[in-house]
């Protein structure tokens, strides 16, 4: 995959940035090689790569460690978040180490931190985590086929191998969640695909279920229409309504009341934290 991707490596002034979500976030990268098709990040690249499709290319930060350290002696304690705009262990990380550096620093440094992923290079930085208090990892699932994951998130790894690498967290005592979603019209948002996935992830029992829906972005209509038709054309129409017409409430209602049901069979309901 990384051969494929125009990989450039860039200098930044700053690695410690103010986020909505949390106190902070860390983006040791620019653009992702996993390349989903429903990504949001696309916004934050639209200037620096105009015309580039996203997951063509991937910016390496890599005086970000050096920013890191220096910023973390004068920055107010607080949390933060790895990574809002990228996966922090994209492909290329395994050559760069970037985000091994800078979690150490943060580990280093006593931040309290809220790391997601859907790559399974993640495990490698486990030797940083293990007995850290502060710490909540965990991975995105959007369904629990494989093939239709390697279509909407084709540089990603495979969603059984997040699910191991989830496990392993567990097992070194950090506090675990997985974020659901988007769930997939058609795909992973009903019947057989919801009910898998629960399955799956409630045998693992994470501390925390973040559950969402797909939503329309800024120039992903196209890169989503390719991957629903090359697995069910059928379901194209489907799509449009939920993103595109007034019926995207009333699918966001019927959304809730079936993973409520398939969250409670499971005996999850509780964990559930809703992003929609």
């Amino acid at each position: 995959m990384c051969s494929q991707i125009r990989i450039r490596e860039v200098l930044v002034r700053s690695a410690l940035t103010r986020s909505r979500l949390f106190d902070y976030c860390v983006n040791p990268y620019a653009g992702c090689a996993n390349a989903c098709v429903y990504c949001y990040a696309r916004f934050a690249t639209r200037f620096s790569h105009p015309g580039e499709p996203w997951g063509s290319f991937v910016d390496v930060r890599i005086n970000a460690p050096v920013m890191l350290e220096r910023q973390l002696h004068r920055a107010r304690r607080g949390d933060v978040y790895m990574s809002s705009v990228c996966d922090a262990w994209q492909k290329p990380e395994a050559q760069y180490g970037i985000s091994r550096r800078c979690l150490s620093l943060l580990v280093d440094w006593g931040y309290p931190l809220f790391l997601q992923t859907k790559s399974a290079l993640a495990e490698r930085d486990f030797d940083l985590l293990s007995g850290c208090t502060a710490v909540q990892f965990g991975v995105t699932l959007t369904t629990q086929d494989a093939f239709t994951a390697s279509i909407f998130e084709p540089g990603a790894s495979s969603p059984a191998e997040r699910l191991r690498v989830l496990q392993e967290a567990k097992r070194i005592g950090l506090r675990t969640f997985v974020f659901l979603g988007p769930l997939l019209p058609g795909l992973s948002d009903r019947g057989h695909g919801l009910g898998s996935l629960f399955a799956d992830v409630a045998g693992l029992q994470p501390d925390i279920l973040y559950v969402d829906r797909l939503n329309r972005r800024a120039g992903m209509w196209r890169a989503v229409c390719a991957a629903v038709s090359s697995i069910d054309p059928a379901l194209l129409p489907e799509y449009r309504r939920i993103l595109f017409s007034a019926e995207s409430s009333d699918y966001e209602v019927a959304l809730r009341h079936r993973v409520e049901q398939v969250a409670s069979e499971h005996g999850m309901l509780q964990r559930i934290h809703w992003c929609f």
